[in-house]
């Protein structure tokens, strides 16, 4: 449990980016990792390769089809999706223990990961959708970062639909129309996250103190 300066021990929340490819979850997810030292990356294991400056174990861990397949038979995956004919996953064992500790993990995952994230620990997570401000945006963007030829461009675009028609599943949107703007609300939703009720382990102790001091 991660206690914070008024004495308060809390639970670690499960945080959640999700947005259509291209509309700025990871480029987010990193500036607000940079920013807040509380919140810790849950790495994924994926069976695609590597992209230009991604490191192994530090961005994803670049694994095959056939141990992919093998930690999806032994239930090493919280929880796990086909994404453009490439496998993700979130291993369950650095999740539990930096929840343990009570600290805040980020997710950096699709509507299909994030509902089985639901499915399993409910009570623990904060799900955040991000927008393009427009589809010509979306596919201006996608061009620009120079990571796909343009048959998976499009296909991207054309699945982009799909993917924004989840966001009613979410408990926040917003559209990233201003980088900065956009990241300032993220921090603002997790900081008011941790400060809930609901998180706070110890508080009737703390209250009942204060009232007796009176």
């Amino acid at each position: 449990m991660e206690i914070n300066n008024n004495g308060i021990m809390r639970k670690g929340l499960m945080f959640v980016l999700s947005s259509p490819s291209g509309a700025g979850k990871t480029s987010l997810s990193r500036k607000i990792l940079e920013l807040d030292k509380e919140l810790f990356l849950s790495i994924s294991y994926t069976t695609r390769p590597p992209r230009p400056g991604e490191i192994d174990g530090e961005d994803y861990f670049f694994v095959n089809n056939d141990d992919f397949a093998l930690m999806q038979e032994q239930n090493e995956f919280l929880e796990y999706a086909k994404v453009f004919d490439y496998y993700y996953g979130t291993p369950k064992k650095p999740v539990k223990k930096i929840l343990d500790e009570g600290r805040d993990i980020l997710f950096d995952i699709d509507w299909q990961g994030t509902q089985q994230l639901m499915n399993n620990s409910k009570d623990d997570l904060v799900k955040v959708f991000v927008l393009p401000p427009s589809i010509e945006e979306l596919e201006r963007r996608l061009k620009e970062r120079n990571q796909d030829d343009d048959e998976i461009i499009q296909k991207r675009m054309s699945k982009a639909s799909d993917e924004m028609s989840h966001y009613a599943e979410y408990d926040y949107i917003l559209v990233n129309d201003n980088f900065d703007k956009t990241v300032k609300a993220v921090l603002n939703i997790l900081n008011a996250e941790r400060l809930k009720n609901h998180r706070q382990i110890n508080t009737q102790r703390i209250v009942k103190k204060l009232r007796g001091s009176l």
